[in-house]
């Protein structure tokens, strides 16, 4: 008793010390009020956000921020750099005298890449604002009602978040909105706007305000405030260096290459890391172009990958994650897909698939494979639907969210425990961002990646960056589900593809969807919108996602699909169909436009003297009389189509040798093309006059 008593002791001072570790790494030493902010700001950050003392990013951020420098922060994903900017920005805001009111307009504005991260800082700055009630947040961002956010500018909004696209919509349109106080902007997340495509936005948004680094200088004299612009974000590439280069002036480089700025360092230390704009940015530069620069990921994270063939991606998904609520029912767990139309089928099979773990036979036992609440998240959801979704997720204790990566920037979900990647993420850089809404804050969390056998160069492109991964336990997890009732025992040989309980749950899953004609359509959908999705890796990565390599009907089955659908729309299908019918009249006897041309200077001029012959006795004679003395001087003869057609017609007929039942058809079908109805009864006789006279030789 006295040894295990002595080791659990022992134990509990591991963990202790462990967690100490931790928490020194992330949090620093020192409080908020000793970094130069209100007392009462502090007090907020205690008792409506949690936190007692900064992080090591908010305590070397905060005092440059206050100093009014423009400041880079590169930190990594659940580090605190909302509160590094908003904080600051608080504590000047409430300081100014006499107080600011709503009609000054703007003071602060911060762009965001989602609606999602405009609702999750909104939060955050109401809650830091409860005591400073003059100081209006708002926000307006796509989805939202325009004349609502009209009328919001109009009355005035001190704090603004917004998203690129509408906010360059109310700065064009909105004649009402006051940004001459301007004094803050703020780019969170600025890696995922430019991605997204709102690089010209940005630049026009600049233009707009003045605050271009070499037009700031010159336009913030006329405005009462000096202009400070801060740009945040996790990962850097050249598009951040781009936008570092128009935006901001002599910048403060926080986090970059390891520098630490220590908090009780005044402002003269902290203006020291950043020398001239040139030397830094030529910095920021070199070290984005350095491809083998490491990610910064939290030390606690997990990181683990299975490799599953691709028939077997479903089976084996639906496992883990009955495995995960099992073990603890307590928690969230993020499932990141490439497409919309993937999310969309796997939140409506996990939230309706029932089985019997005793008999597949027994419909009365059947239950719900995962007991567990699921939503989802996507950018074709309705602004409202995403809204209750955000919310709703954040408040659950046990609750699953199927999303795109529309979730997988800046959002910060309590209490996540596990990030699966059951989709490949587009770049390297994306899969720090999925697994960074876990483990945030010093937390700890795992991440899983899924990878098909003929992926498995990605963990050396991963590798390349610092990220290592270890392979998860998928055969052990497997064994301990018991197979209708009874725990079976697989042998080591035995393959992923055919352990019993994979076929067993694969051949339920199969018999479920086509039983339901909706969910069919969706995983039909999803099939067609994930195979377009994994054509559409860039770079180095196509080399790895290739889909020459994969087996499409092994794809659908990880859609639960019996059989491969058509990867082409019905629309074009039908188009097809109808070219092929036209092709199929054109080489029994019709003609298009474009041969015409040919008609007239081959056939004509060929068959010229053998066509006068047939003519002579003809009607037409006459009317082709106008176009020889064109064809002997060399021109093209000015005959319409509807003169052509019976002339290359009976150049078809005098050139061949056709029986007379044969010419009656040819004739037949050839009537039928031609609009021309003043010669059908002269062609019908001339044809078959001199088939009877000639024997079927014209």
């Amino acid at each position: 008793m006295k040894k295990t008593q002595k080791e659990n002791k022992e134990k509990e001072g591991r963990t202790i010390t462990k967690t100490q570790t931790k928490e020194s790494e992330i949090f620093a030493s020192c409080s908020f009020s000793s970094l130069g902010l209100h007392s009462a700001l502090s007090d907020q950050l205690r008792e409506r956000l949690g936190f007692e003392a900064p992080t090591i990013v908010q305590a070397q951020a905060i005092p440059v921020i206050l100093s009014g420098r423009h400041v880079l922060v590169n930190a990594e994903t659940g580090s605190g750099k909302t509160i590094a900017y908003l904080a600051p920005i608080i504590h000047h805001l409430q300081g100014y005298s006499p107080r600011i009111e709503r009609s000054h307009g703007t003071f602060a504005l911060v762009l965001v890449p989602t609606r999602e991260l405009c609702l999750q800082v909104y939060e955050i700055l109401q809650k830091l604002l409860h005591r400073f009630h003059w100081i209006v947040p708002g926000y307006v961002m796509g989805g939202e009602n325009r004349n609502k956010e009209k009328a919001r500018l109009r009355k005035g909004i001190s704090i603004l978040i917004a998203t690129p696209g509408r906010l360059l919509d109310h700065l064009k349109n909105t004649s009402s909105f006051t940004h001459t106080n301007m004094r803050w902007i703020i780019f969170d997340e600025a890696d995922r706007i430019l991605e997204l495509g709102f690089g010209k936005d940005i630049e026009e948004i600049l233009d707009l305000l003045g605050s271009r680094a070499n037009e700031s200088a010159g336009k913030g004299k006329s405005s009462e405030f000096q202009r400070q612009n801060l740009l945040l974000s996790a990962t850097l590439n050249e598009k951040v260096n781009h936008l570092a280069k128009i935006s901001l002036e002599n910048p403060v480089m926080i986090g970059l290459d390891n520098m630490k700025t220590h908090p009780d360092s005044s402002v003269n230390q902290a203006g020291s890391l950043g020398s001239d704009v040139d030397e830094d940015l030529d910095y920021l530069s070199n070290l984005v172009s350095s491809s083998s620069g490491d990610y910064k990921l939290p030390v606690q994270l997990v990181q683990r990958y299975v490799k599953v063939p691709c028939g077997s991606r479903l089976s084996v998904l639906l496992s883990i994650l009955k495995h995960l609520f099992e073990r603890d029912a307590s928690q969230k767990v993020v499932v990141f897909f490439s497409t919309c139309d993937a999310v969309d089928f796997h939140y409506t099979l996990l939230s309706e698939f029932q089985w019997s773990p005793y008999s597949q036979f027994d419909e009365e036992l059947k239950q719900m494979f995962l007991k567990c609440k699921t939503f989802r998240l996507h950018g074709n959801m309705k602004q409202e639907d995403r809204r209750t979704t955000f919310s709703a997720f954040k408040t659950e204790k046990s609750a699953l969210l199927v999303s795109t990566d529309v979730a997988a920037r800046g959002l910060d979900f309590p209490k996540v425990r596990c990030i699966i990647q059951y989709d490949s993420p587009g770049e390297a850089t994306e899969y720090v961002h999925r697994v960074g809404r876990t483990a945030r804050l010093g937390e700890r969390g795992e991440s899983l990646l899924f990878l098909q056998p003929i992926e498995a160069d990605y963990l050396q492109d991963l590798e390349k960056h610092g990220v290592s991964l270890t392979e998860y336990p998928l055969l052990k997890i497997l064994d301990s589900f018991p197979l209708h009732g009874q725990t079976h025992r697989v042998k080591k040989f035995v393959s992923l593809e055919s352990h019993p309980w994979v076929v067993s749950l694969q051949r339920e899953l199969e018999s479920y969807i086509s039983a339901e004609a909706k969910i069919k359509k969706l995983a039909k959908d999803a099939f067609c919108s994930w195979v377009r999705a994994y054509t559409a890796h860039r770079g180095d990565l196509k080399g790895i996602f290739m889909v020459k390599k994969l087996h499409l009907g092994h794809v659908a089955k990880s859609f639960a699909l019996r059989e491969q659908p058509s990867l082409v729309g019905k629309t074009f299908q039908n188009q097809t169909k109808k070219r092929k019918r036209d092709l199929k009249q054109k080489q029994k006897g019709g003609l298009s436009n474009k041969w015409w041309g040919i008609i007239q200077y081959k056939l004509i001029i060929r068959g010229f003297y053998g066509l006068m012959k047939c003519l002579y006795s003809c009607n037409l004679y006459t009317i082709l009389a106008s176009g020889v003395q064109h064809i002997a001087e060399d021109e093209p003869p000015c005959l319409s189509p509807q003169l052509l057609y019976p002339v290359f017609l009976l150049h078809i007929l005098s050139s061949s040798k056709m029986t007379s039942e044969g010419t009656r058809v040819f004739v037949r079908i050839n009537m039928k093309l031609w609009s021309v109805k003043a010669f059908t009864s002269t062609m019908q006789d001339l044809c078959c006059t001199d088939m009877r006279t000639r024997n079927g030789n014209f």
